[in-house]
This record gives structure tokens, C-alpha cells and sequence, in this order.
């Protein structure tokens, strides 16, 4: 028997319907796993989206807060840094003053020095000035007994000493008849040479004791004989003739080691008659006893004794 095409055909499709509906359960089932497995990729997927979508929020949030991380950060950098200027500053501040310091006190070392080289010149001149106030007070206590001891030549012994072209030396109470007559001498010194330019009255012995004079410079000692001279030849009336006298015999050339006669010299002379005076006042009180009794008070023995005794008026030799 033939079997028709349509028959073959017709079981092929059979046998393949067959193979097919065997076949579909199986992809069924492996449609309906795939089914499951997507479901639950895709439930997997939307949890995983919903994390991803809650972790992009608190990324979100995370950045906000590193953002904010950062700026705060970059704050404290920039805090940082102006503190670490700061503390910089602070510390050449600190170098410089330090180095201040060290030239301040090296300054105060120096004026501390200056002060006390300043003070020991301070002090030394005060002592200097001091000596020299002491000088001055003891000048002038000087001044004043002098000027007490001319004072008291005046009126006792009648001495009284001018100044000019010379030295004028003039006496009075020589004479006890006439206390007021004046009885003079003129000296002047110059080029080591003491001349007589005057002497009123005139003495025999004037170019001897001139002589001697140039000799000692010895011119207390002549100024006393000179009015000795005086009063002797008052009491003798042995003076020469005026006419008789030359006065270029009183020039006698011989050096004498001192200094020009000035104002100094009346000074010097009164200092050194002070060691002779008590001499003088006892021979004048004498005459002065027998010719004014009165001008015996004028001598008061504690001054002239209080005279003799003052240091001031001992002479260096």
C-alpha cells in the first residue's frame, strides 16, 4: 500500500505537534521560572533602586556635609595659617625686642658708666668747688683782718700806704709834739731794682738802707727802719739838708727776687708787719702816753694780741 504525501506530511505534523506539547510544559515552566527569576530581579532591581535612590539621598546629604566639611576646613586652614603668621610676627617681635633689649641694656651699661664718671666729675668738682668756696671765705676773712690791720696802723700806728707811680709809704705819730705831721717815703720796684723816688723828710741813711734793701729783699725790715730813722731823728733833730740831698744817689742797681711792687705788696708788707707789731705798739703807746693819753684806748690788747696770734697773718718764708 502507498502512503500518500499528504499523510507523511500529516504525521510529521503530527509527530512534531507531539514533540511540541511535550515541549511546551517544558518552556512553560522554564517561561514561568524565567518569569519568577525576572520578578524577582526586577523586585531585586526596585530595592536596589530604592537603596540606590536612599544612598543618592544621603549622598546627597554626605556631600552637603563635605561641602560644609571643606569650607569649615578651609577656614580652619585659613585660621591655621594667620595664626602661624601671627605666632611668626610674634616671634621676630619677640627676636627683635629681645635684640632691643640687649642694645637697651648695653646703652643703659654705657650711661650707668657716663653717670658715674659723670658723678666722680660731679664730685670732684664739688670738692673743688668747695675748696675754693673755702679758699674764698678764708681770702676774704683775710681781706677783712687786713683791711682791720690797716685799720689799725691808721689809727695807732699812723701808717697808711698809697699807691701810684710807687708805693708811698706814710707815717704819722712820730713826732709827739704834732701827732697829725707827716713824715713819707716812696718806693717802687721795677726791673729787680727798688728805687727811693721820694723821702720826705730826708735820712742820711737812706741809700745804705737802700742799699740793703736790694740786697735782702728784705722790705718789712726796711719799711721799719725807715720810720725808726723817722722817730730818731725827730727826737735827735738830725735831718739833713734838703738841698744837700740828690736824689739820683737812691738809685741803686742790684737785683732783688721779687716781684713788682702792687696792690699785692701792701698786703704781703701788712702780713708780715703783724709779727713786729706788738714792738711797735709798745714804743708808740709811749709816746702816745706822753703826748695824747686818749689815743691809748684806741689799742685794744685783745685785738692786736687776737692780730698777732691769727695764722693768716704768719709769713712764709
Amino acid at each position: 500500500m502507498k502512503i500518500s504525501v499528504g499523510e507523511i506530511t500529516r504525521n510529521k505534523m503530527e509527530e512534531l505537534r507531539l514533540v511540541c506539547d511535550r515541549k511546551i510544559p517544558i518552556q512553560q515552566q522554564r517561561i514561568d521560572a524565567a518569569t519568577r527569576s525576572f520578578k524577582k530581579s526586577l523586585d531585586s532591581t526596585k530595592t536596589q533602586a530604592q537603596e540606590t535612590l536612599q544612598l543618592q539621598s544621603k549622598l546627597g546629604k554626605l556631600k552637603v556635609e563635605l561641602r560644609e566639611l571643606e569650607d569649615k576646613l578651609v577656614k580652619a586652614l585659613a585660621a591655621k595659617t594667620r595664626k602661624e603668621a601671627k605666632q611668626i610676627a610674634v616671634a621676630d617681635s619677640i627676636s627683635a625686642t629681645k635684640d632691643k633689649v640687649e642694645e637697651l641694656r648695653g646703652v643703659v651699661e654705657n650711661q650707668r658708666a657716663r653717670k658715674d664718671e659723670y658723678a666722680a666729675i660731679i664730685s670732684q668738682q664739688a670738692d673743688e668747688l668747695k675748696a675754693c668756696e673755702e679758699k674764698h671765705n678764708q681770702t676774704a676773712e683775710q681781706r677783712e683782718e687786713i683791711e682791720e690791720a690797716i685799720a689799725w696802723y691808721n689809727k695807732v700806728l699812723g701808717l697808711r700806704i698809697e699807691c701810684g707811680h710807687g708805693v708811698k709809704f706814710i707815717f704819722t705819730n712820730i713826732d709827739a709834739n704834732n701827732q697829725d705831721k707827716e713824715y713819707f717815703f716812696t718806693v717802687r720796684h721795677e726791673n729787680d731794682v727798688y728805687t727811693l723816688i721820694e723821702c720826705d723828710p730826708q735820712l742820711n741813711d737812706a741809700k745804705e738802707l737802700l742799699r740793703e734793701l736790694n740786697t735782702s729783699n728784705g722790705l718789712f725790715k726796711f719799711v721799719r727802719t725807715m720810720r725808726e730813722k723817722f722817730q730818731a731823728a725827730v727826737t735827735h733833730g738830725t735831718f739833713p739838708d734838703i738841698a744837700s740831698c740828690d736824689q739820683d744817689t737812691f738809685m741803686i742797681s742790684v737785683s732783688a727776687p721779687v716781684s713788682s711792687m702792687s696792690t699785692d705788696s701792701r698786703s704781703e708788707f701788712l702780713s708780715q708787719q703783724q709779727e713786729h707789731q706788738s714792738d711797735e705798739h709798745n714804743r708808740n703807746s709811749k709816746k702816745l702816753d706822753r703826748a695824747k693819753g686818749s689815743r691809748a684806748a684806741l689799742l685794744s690788747p685783745g685785738s692786736a694780741s687776737s692780730l698777732r696770734r691769727s695764722p693768716r697773718f704768719k709769713v712764709k718764708r
